[in-house]
């Protein structure tokens, strides 16, 4: 039996995934991020599970994928910036220590372009041509899928909707202001109701606090102004949200549908906004998928 394997590195946890060549899941395995200690021992966890994946199910594998936080060079296989939640991830080569390690070949991509393809491997958006990936977690992060291939720009960063400007005023983790990702992200949800998480906030939406439902309809209604924005400039009417402020899919799915029924695309067009469909396994799965495809196994994505 053959496999390929993805991994995807996050801020707190690293998902690593076992895949036949249909990208069906064969084993999974979740652990914690060393991310204050440095890219080596990042890769030397992600690694250590990959092995005990190999050692529960012997497969040959072929290759591995890995979706890693931050901005990254996907040709030359290396983090070009990373979060300040990250020690010593910057300028990190992924794939050479992944190669080094396993002797197969080895491919990067970021976490939310790695999102994106799964989804349309495997997930909400299979088959898609035309999609816009965004996630909504800690912060807002995006991908785009343009003509049935993945478009990251001549530096890496195209897609990137949390940190396009526009949405009020206050301060970004980036050193901008008003972007996306300061009215729609996890971390803006709960700091505009005044809790410690966006889950408390979600948990009092549900028991009718107004409050907290004006919070949700605020990045929901951020979140459609961004659609409509992506779908003028690229005329893609389709996008996938994940993250874990998309798991409140009731909350954030109203303000987002009476937005967009304000103001349709100047196409005519209705856009689709769809609730990803792979969970926590999306990333992983997008980065096995692009294992696949460069080794010419799998479906082609």
């Amino acid at each position: 039996m053959t496999a390929v394997a993805g991994i995807d590195i996050g801020g707190t946890t690293t998902q690593v995934v076992l895949c036949a060549p249909d990208l069906g899941v064969l084993d999974r395995l979740g652990v914690p991020t060393p991310a204050a200690e440095g890219g080596t021992a990042m890769i030397g966890a992600a690694l250590d599970a990959l092995r005990r994946l190999l050692d529960r199910t012997p497969a040959k594998l072929l290759g591995v994928g890995v979706g890693a936080a931050g901005v990254v060079d996907a040709r030359a296989g290396r983090i070009l910036v990373a979060s300040d939640s990250f020690r010593g991830w910057a300028g990190f080569a992924v794939t050479a220590a992944v190669e080094r390690a396993l002797g197969v070949p080895a491919f990067l991509d970021n976490d939310v372009n790695a999102f994106l393809r799964g989804e349309v491997a495997k997930g909400a958006a299979m088959g898609g041509t035309h999609v816009l990936g965004m996630t909504l977690g800690t912060g807002v992060g995006g991908a785009l899928w343009l003509d049935g291939a993945l478009y990251d720009g001549p530096r890496g960063a195209a897609g990137e909707i949390g940190h396009v400007p526009g949405f009020g005023d206050l301060p970004c983790t980036c050193g901008g202001r008003g972007h996306l990702e300061t009215v729609a992200s996890g971390r803006a949800i709960a700091a505009r109701y005044g809790a410690r998480t966006a889950r408390e906030v979600a948990q009092a939406a549900h028991r009718g606090d107004p409050d907290a439902l004006a919070a949700y309809e605020t990045a929901g209604t951020a979140v459609a102004r961004a659609l409509l924005i992506t779908a003028g400039l690229l005329d893609v009417t389709t996008c996938v949200i994940g993250g874990g402020v998309a798991r409140t899919w009731p909350l954030l799915d109203p303000p987002i549908r009476t937005a967009l029924a304000a103001e349709p695309p100047v196409s005519g067009h209705p856009l689709h906004v769809l609730p990803a469909r792979l969970g926590e396994d999306a990333a992983a799965i997008g980065a096995a998928a692009r294992a696949g495809a460069e080794l010419g196994v799998g479906t082609p994505v």
